[in-house]
């Protein structure tokens, strides 16, 4: 992967081992700078996990993760994002073996989430970074933030449906916050099996980019570090499909 020397190399450092490995990680620091996102938004911008609605289906029987779901229009070069009506997250079953071939309908985004600044940086900073892969300037953006939760009985699962696509062009996992929680290690990898990332996401504004299309990726369990108490895991998932 490539190293990054200055702000200015971010995005096209991105670019560029998206297009050659089909994955890449921005650190913290890296990607606040940017989106122009600052510590303060990052901190309230994840206030709106706490209203965050029950996974019903989980086929593993797993009350486990909370989320909602939204998704958009966007174009590259004018910036403009269009939030499209309300309906149904749905993946094939040849996607999503566990989930998969059926309409899931989850509560929608809120106001309040898609209106403030953050969610529009991030998105459009991506954009221009897969329109720089791809060459495609308008985009459908699936966004779905989530929660998983640890308890003492039940660690957490981020990917229960194990190693995967999500049969989109890019896929993204932007780290909100983690509390009490160890493991929660994302790892890519070739259609082969070899190996590309392996991270641990830990800080607010930490993102894993990867090119769906190419590559598979998965997340290992969450449990809690201190057994008294519930952890959790907060991640934004974005992903975007050429239009």
């Amino acid at each position: 992967m490539i190293t990054v020397d200055s702000a200015a190399d971010i995005a096209p450092a991105a670019t560029k081992d998206l297009a050659v490995f089909g994955a890449h990680l921005v650190r913290s620091d890296d990607f606040s700078s940017l989106t122009g996102v600052s510590r303060d938004e990052w901190a309230e911008f994840s206030a709106h996990w706490e209203a965050l609605h029950r996974d019903p289906y989980m086929t593993d029987g797993g009350t486990y993760r909370y989320r909602r779901y939204g998704q958009f229009e966007l174009e590259t070069e004018s910036g403009e994002l269009t939030w499209l009506p309300h309906g149904p997250y749905r993946q094939e079953a040849d996607v999503n073996k566990l989930h998969g071939g059926v309409d899931r309908y989850y509560e929608p985004l809120t106001e309040p989430f898609v209106g403030g600044p953050v969610l529009r940086r991030v998105l459009t900073s991506l954009a221009g970074i897969f329109s720089g892969v791809e060459g495609t300037r308008k985009w459908n953006v699936k966004v779905t933030p989530i929660r998983t939760v640890a308890t003492k009985e039940r660690a957490g699962e981020p990917t229960p449906e194990g190693r995967h696509q999500d049969g989109v062009t890019f896929i993204t996992s932007l780290m909100i916050g983690r509390a009490n929680v160890t493991g929660g290690e994302s790892t890519v990898y070739t259609q082969d099996g070899d190996l590309l990332v392996t991270t641990t996401l830990s800080e607010p504004g930490d993102i894993l980019l990867g090119d769906d299309r190419s590559t598979l990726h998965a997340v290992s369990a969450v449990r809690p570090e201190d057994d008294g108490e519930q952890g959790h895991r907060d991640v934004l998932i974005m992903a975007f499909t050429a239009l």
